[in-house]
């Protein structure tokens, strides 16, 4: 078992604080130093557009763990990688319940191999579906993740 601790820290900082009317920009602190610059989804949601939100967090620790975790796979099998890339999609819309949520996320991860051994397209896809059953953060939420290769 691992714990993973982060701090969240909004000020209101003399601004107003009213219905609609408050500012959603906050910092993320994580365990290593870095600090985020987040704040709510743009548009809908009056969010800051240059600041990440919560809903890009969820779709960047999904990608992120996926990927790690097919290193890992890729690895153990005596695969080389040598790039990476994931154009991932997160949609938020009601779930069955009515509640607004995350309900899809879609990765499509584009990998380079580097060597003389070179999977082939079923040994590829096999891959990707070891690396999305092992995934800590997909195994997590009860957000729909598929895989676009």
């Amino acid at each position: 078992m691992s714990e993973h601790h982060i701090k969240t820290v909004w000020s209101r900082n003399g601004g107003p604080f009213e219905r609609g009317n408050y500012d959603r920009d906050h910092d993320v602190h994580f365990e290593g130093g870095q600090v985020l610059r987040n704040s709510a989804a743009a548009g809908a949601y009056a969010g800051n557009p240059d600041a990440s939100n919560p809903e890009e967090l969820l779709l960047a620790a999904l990608s992120s763990c996926h990927m790690l975790t097919f290193f890992a796979v890729a690895a153990n099998r005596g695969y080389v990688i040598d790039r990476y890339e994931d154009a991932a999609i997160a949609y938020l819309d009601k779930d069955a319940d009515g509640k607004m949520a995350v309900v899809r996320a879609v990765l499509a991860p584009r990998v380079a191999f580097g060597g003389d051994k070179q999977p082939g397209t079923e040994d590829y896809a096999k891959l990707h579906e070891r690396a999305h059953a092992a995934c800590f953060i997909a195994n997590s939420v009860k957000t729909a993740v598929e895989l676009r290769l």
